[in-house]
């Protein structure tokens, strides 16, 4: 079901980045967190709560910072995103609030790059503008493609007048309430991508996964296509050169998912420090443990580094481009670095702030259990790593 959100206004001037995202920050701090203490008291993050946010971030000037300014976004390149995507990233609401959460995000920087003209106006126009949501249908069940994208079992075959599409898909981000769906199945060309309606016969969207990290709206879905008719208008990009346009969305999106939980760890550090110079044990401030303040600056370590690590990637991707052999190195070792300091800086903070911090209606330890499974979406920290050694050992470039 597709929900209607408030009028579109016209794209705001374009903004310095440092000052939009100082402003993306206050919006958080005054608007998205009231609404993620909700969440945390068991308010569902569903299409309402979607369509309510994103109106106060129109109203605010924060809206879109990935969506190109044609169709009512800010139209950011990715050293712009960095700013204001962390800035956002700070509440667990704040990516779906000024829309550049996942997939979208990563599916309207593939439609923008990839869609013809038609398929620009009936797809990429109004996801753009926030008036659908998207999903993409690349991960299968095994013995089906997972990081291997070679190992589609998911099938297109030619018809008289298009496509049929037959497969099981799983962890579709998103699928519940989706618009349409962002199919990748094998052809005799080779892997291809198709756009499919998700009302359309022969779709069935499934069960709904119940994963660790909930704050995606539609969930994780399981996805059944049952000879899915697909016009040949519907295919996006060449035929067989699916997993060429995917690379679009790829880097990006890797990138955008570092710099989203960058923000999220920064804030659960300084509610960290907040709670050591507010707690006393054996007659001092926990701020005055030596214990305490060595973990302390083991997280500024890390949130320094990832922080240097996403804009440089992000500098790498606007001046070499996304597809770029360059832009996959640096997006994957952004990646892989800042989903584990993430990690490191996320389990600290449980960890200083003591019994209260396992409750699951503490910011920290919801935080937590949202990013466990940023180590692996958009590529494992294993196979990350293992593509990494691959380049380093090629010829010297």
């Amino acid at each position: 079901m597709t929900a209607t959100p408030a009028p579109l206004r016209p794209a705001a001037p374009v903004a310095d980045p440092e000052e939009l995202a100082a402003r993306t920050r206050a919006f958080v701090e005054t608007t998205v967190t009231p609404a993620e203490a909700e969440v945390i008291a068991g308010r569902p993050v569903d299409d309402a709560l979607r369509v309510e946010l994103q109106a106060a971030a129109r109203e605010a000037g924060v809206f879109g910072p990935v969506s190109p300014r044609e169709y009512g976004g800010l139209g950011l390149d990715m050293r712009g995103q960095a700013l204001v995507l962390e800035a956002a990233g700070r509440s667990l609401l704040g990516p779906l609030a000024v829309h550049g959460s996942a997939p979208d995000d990563a599916n309207i920087e593939l439609l923008a790059a990839v869609a013809d003209p038609v398929q620009a106006e009936s797809h990429l126009a109004p996801l753009a503008r926030g008036e659908v949501r998207s999903a993409i249908a690349m991960t299968e069940p095994a013995p089906g493609a997972g990081s291997d994208p070679s190992m589609l079992l998911t099938r297109a075959e030619r018809t008289g007048d298009g496509w049929r599409v037959t497969g099981r898909k799983t962890y579709v981000t998103g699928a519940q309430g989706a618009a349409f769906l962002i199919v990748v199945a094998a052809t005799d060309e080779g892997p291809t991508i198709f756009l499919v309606d998700a009302g359309r016969p022969g779709v069935r969207i499934g069960r709904r996964i119940p994963t660790i990290d909930r704050a995606a709206v539609g969930g994780h879905c399981e996805v059944d296509l049952d000879g899915v008719a697909v016009a040949p208008g519907e295919v996006l990009g060449p035929v067989g050169g699916g997993l060429a346009q995917a690379q679009t969305r790829l880097a990006p999106s890797r990138l955008t998912f570092c710099m989203k939980f960058l923000g999220l760890a920064a804030r659960a550090h300084e509610l960290t420090c907040a709670h050591l110079r507010g707690r006393h044990a054996f007659g001092v401030p926990v701020a005055e443990l030596g214990i305490a303040q060595a973990q302390v600056a083991d997280s500024e370590i890390d949130l320094t580094a990832a922080r240097a690590l996403v804009r440089d990637a992000a500098a790498v991707l606007d001046t070499a481009g996304p597809t770029s052999a360059a832009a996959r190195h640096a997006a994957a070792v952004a990646k892989t670095f800042v989903s584990e300091a993430v990690w490191r800086v996320l389990d600290r903070a449980v960890q200083l702030h003591g019994s209260v911090g396992v409750a699951e209606d503490e910011l920290v330890m919801r935080f937590l259990l949202e990013a466990r499974a940023f180590r692996i979406y958009e590529g494992p920290s294993e196979v990350l790593r293992w593509s990494i050694a691959r380049r380093a050992l090629r010829a010297p470039r």
